[in-house]
């Protein structure tokens, strides 16, 4: 059959495809604009499958905070070069991904892959379509979402990293710059955890083992690698845990003596980082 100018903008305008790729679809699709449609998914479903092991580190993260910041989410999109993170076409899908989020309270990742958009297509849907559209890969790369008596978000300039810090007991105080100031220090000092308890037993392990290995290349005697090991962790979690790091704005304190200057039994019960760099 013919496939007409009129027919191929109309396809264009329902899926944003390109117009050889919208003559293409509905030819092979024998002018079904229904038909073309899987046609163009179908066609982003391969891209997306050759380029499954491409590096994805570029694209944008959003946040979007509750009226009464008492939740937060943060999503990151990613793609694999730097000019597709700037293209209209992405940071419209991103917004309608935050969006969604917002809306749908997703509690993951793969929940809110699942939600359907607008126009009753999933967010994996789109983001597929857009892979086709575009020819390379998209991926949301993370998603969090928290909720605690107040929650400060900050975004990096670069737009390429997130953070969410939640606080609990805050009694009224006003934690937006101090919650700032905290999330900024996370975004620079990439904590591992937010106290001692919070690190996972493989990284104390591979971190005993480094110490281990320090101090015999050192020459300390073989019996007194085990006690020297455990001072260099104790070492660790004074650089790599956020309330025991010190402030970067005044080194003579730590984050957890900022937080009880702010307020007596102010504390901070999670904190999120996310990040395509």
């Amino acid at each position: 059959m013919s496939i007409t100018a009129a027919d191929v903008n109309k396809l264009r305008q329902m899926t944003g495809a390109g117009m050889m790729d919208c003559k293409k679809a509905l030819t092979e699709a024998e002018g079904d604009f229904e038909a073309a449609i899987d046609v163009l998914r179908k066609a982003g479903q391969k891209v997306a499958a050759k380029r499954a092991d491409n590096a994805t580190n570029e694209g944008v993260v959003l946040v979007a905070l509750s009226a009464d910041h008492s939740n937060g989410k943060l999503i990151a999109l990613a793609c694999e070069t730097e000019p597709v993170s700037k293209v209209a076409d992405f940071n419209n899908l991103a917004k309608s991904i935050i969006d969604k989020a917002v809306a749908s309270h997703a509690p993951s990742a793969h929940d809110l892959l699942a939600e359907p958009l607008a126009d009753g297509r999933s967010v994996e849907g789109h983001i597929i379509e857009l892979t086709g559209r575009i020819g390379e890969k998209i991926t949301l790369a993370a998603y969090e979402n928290i909720s605690a008596e107040k929650v400060v978000s900050y975004i990096h300039s670069n737009n390429k990293i997130g953070v969410l810090v939640a606080f609990e007991n805050v009694q009224g105080a006003d934690v937006s710059e101090i919650g700032k100031d905290i999330a900024m220090q996370i975004t620079a000092m990439k904590p591992v955890a937010l106290d001692k308890d919070g690190v996972d037993a493989e990284t104390i392990e591979r971190e005993i083992e480094i110490g281990k290995d320090q101090a015999r290349q050192e020459g300390k005697p073989e019996a007194m690698l085990e006690k020297i090991a455990v001072g260099k962790l104790e070492k660790f979690y004074r650089e790599q845990t956020l309330l025991n790091q010190q402030f970067v704005k005044d080194s003579s304190i730590t984050i957890r003596q900022l937080l009880e200057n702010k307020q007596k039994g102010l504390t901070i019960s999670m904190f999120k980082r996310i990040s395509l760099v």
